[in-house]
C-alpha cells in the first residue's frame, strides 16, 4: 500500500513539472521571439569599408555640432560627400546612389536606429564625449573604443540585424535604464563629473 501511494505522488507531480518546462520555453523562447519583428535596413551599410578599408574615424559621419547636438545619423548629403559617384565595387553602393543621392532621397528619415532613445529620457553625447571620459580613463586609444561602451561594436562588421519590439516599436539594443545607472552610480562620476542617478537627470 505504500508503496501504490508514492507512485501516485510521482504521478501526481508530473503535470505540473511538464507545466512549468511548457511555461518556461513559452516565456523565455518563443513569446520573447514572437514580440519582436526583424526588418531590413533600406541600404546595406559595411561599417568595416569605412573603418578598415578607408581608416575613418567614427566622428567623420557621427559627430557633435558647434551648437552640442549630436548628429548620430548622417545625411543623404554627407554621404554624397564621398559618394556621388561609385568609389566601389559594391552593388548597395551603386544602388544607394541610384536610389538616394540621385533622387534626393533622404537615408537618414529611413534609417532603423538600433539605439533610439525613448520619448522620455534626455541623454547629452556632448557631456559623454572622448575629452571628458578620457581625462581620467586615458584607455580609449580611439572614439570608436569609447562609443562602444554603450553601443555594439559594429566597426569592423556590416550592421546587426534589426529586432523591433512589437508594442513599443524600440530596438531591443535600445539601452536599458539600469545600464545608464551603473555608470552614473560610481562614486567617481559622482564626485568628478557631477553624475546622479536622480530621475530628473535623465528624464524630462
Amino acid at each position: 500500500m505504500p508503496e501504490l501511494a508514492k507512485g501516485n505522488r510521482i504521478v501526481n507531480w508530473t503535470p505540473f513539472i511538464v507545466g512549468l518546462v511548457v511555461a518556461l520555453i513559452l516565456g523565455w523562447w518563443v513569446l520573447p521571439s514572437l514580440m519582436k519583428a526583424e526588418m531590413n535596413q533600406p541600404v546595406e551599410f559595411n561599417h568595416a569599408v569605412h573603418v578598415e578599408g578607408f581608416g575613418l574615424d567614427c566622428s567623420v559621419c557621427h559627430y557633435l555640432q558647434d551648437d552640442g547636438v549630436f548628429v548620430g545619423l548622417p545625411t543623404t548629403a554627407d554621404c554624397a560627400t564621398c559618394h556621388m559617384t561609385v568609389i566601389g565595387g559594391s552593388t548597395e553602393e551603386r544602388r544607394f546612389i541610384s536610389e538616394f543621392v540621385k533622387t534626393g532621397r533622404e537615408i537618414r528619415t529611413e534609417w532603423l536606429v538600433y539605439q533610439k532613445q525613448p520619448d522620455n529620457v534626455f541623454f547629452s553625447h556632448a557631456v559623454h564625449n572622448f575629452d571628458n571620459c578620457n581625462y581620467c580613463h586615458g584607455y580609449y586609444a580611439e572614439t570608436k573604443d569609447l562609443c562602444n561602451v554603450c553601443h555594439p561594436d559594429v566597426s569592423s562588421s556590416k550592421p546587426p540585424v534589426y529586432r523591433e519590439n512589437r508594442l513599443s516599436g524600440y530596438s531591443e539594443h535600445t539601452m536599458i535604464m539600469w545600464e545608464c545607472e551603473a555608470c552614473h552610480a560610481i562614486p567617481e562620476h559622482r564626485d568628478l563629473t557631477r553624475a546622479s542617478t536622480a530621475c530628473l537627470v535623465c528624464h524630462k
